[in-house]
């Protein structure tokens, strides 16, 4: 190849595992719940990728069989590829089974980090001005007129996605804000990636084969029947995923 041309490009990128959330170390009772679960979607869970949370676990759950729990996973036809959180020997006994150790990337809640001036502060902002330092803008919405494909993904990032076309079952659609689909809708559906609460899914035809808001999940098998293939919005209520008709 020419010596000017690079051979790769690393850079980062956005991606949404399937997250398993430990709160036990029982390994049988793990297993018999994954299950259930997996039969009710067996093509949803085939090869995909899964990250281990061990930010729940109890203080008492010292212990985590990796050994057993990745060939559990990869038994129910799952990729097993990091672990996120837990203490540094749960950690280290992770990395034996040579999984990643990940970071939070879910982002922090603006209601909790925000920063009150303080007193006599008033006139920060003007000062701001003056020395040309200003908020950012909101991100703008993004809008796709194509129709989505099965095998692609698309992200939007900061902001909200706006689909005017069909969605094809095996496509992905994703946005830190909400998502609106004005078309017949398959695949899966991620609002809210980066942790957005208050982010919403709206749908003139529910057919999604997943919707997802800030990572809690709903698969086809679990939608209400008498809502599928009408207009929808899917939304956090109490931290539960809800779904009802517009």
């Amino acid at each position: 190849m020419p010596s000017d041309q690079k051979p790769f490009e690393l850079k980062a990128d956005s991606f949404s595992f399937p997250t398993l959330y430990l709160l036990s170390n029982d390994i049988d009772a793990i297993n018999e719940s994954l299950e259930r679960q997996v039969a009710k979607a067996p093509g949803f869970f085939l090869h995909a990728p899964l990250v281990f949370d061990l930010s729940r676990l109890p203080q008492a759950c010292t212990e985590v069989d990796f050994p057993m729990l990745v060939g559990m996973t990869r038994g129910q036809g799952m990729t097993p590829i990091g672990v996120r959180g837990g203490t540094p020997l749960q950690q280290e006994g992770a990395r034996l089974m040579e999984l990643a150790i990940l970071g939070d990337s879910r982002g922090e809640n603006p209601k909790r980090t925000a920063k009150k001036p303080a007193r006599g502060d008033a006139s920060e902002e003007a000062r701001q001005q003056q020395r040309g330092e200003t908020a950012a803008a909101p991100a703008e919405s993004k809008i796709i007129t194509r129709p989505v494909r099965s095998g692609q993904k698309v992200y939007a990032a900061g902001g909200d996605l706006i689909v005017l076309a069909p969605v094809s079952s095996g496509a992905e659609l994703m946005a830190d804000g909400s998502i609106h689909i004005y078309a017949p809708l398959r695949g899966r559906v991620l609002a809210g990636v980066k942790g957005n609460e208050k982010a919403r899914i709206f749908c003139q035809n529910l057919g999604a084969e997943l919707v997802s808001v800030t990572g809690r999940y709903m698969i086809s098998e679990d939608y209400p029947e008498s809502l599928i293939g009408k207009s929808v919005q899917v939304y956090l209520s109490e931290d539960h995923l809800k779904i009802e008709s517009l």
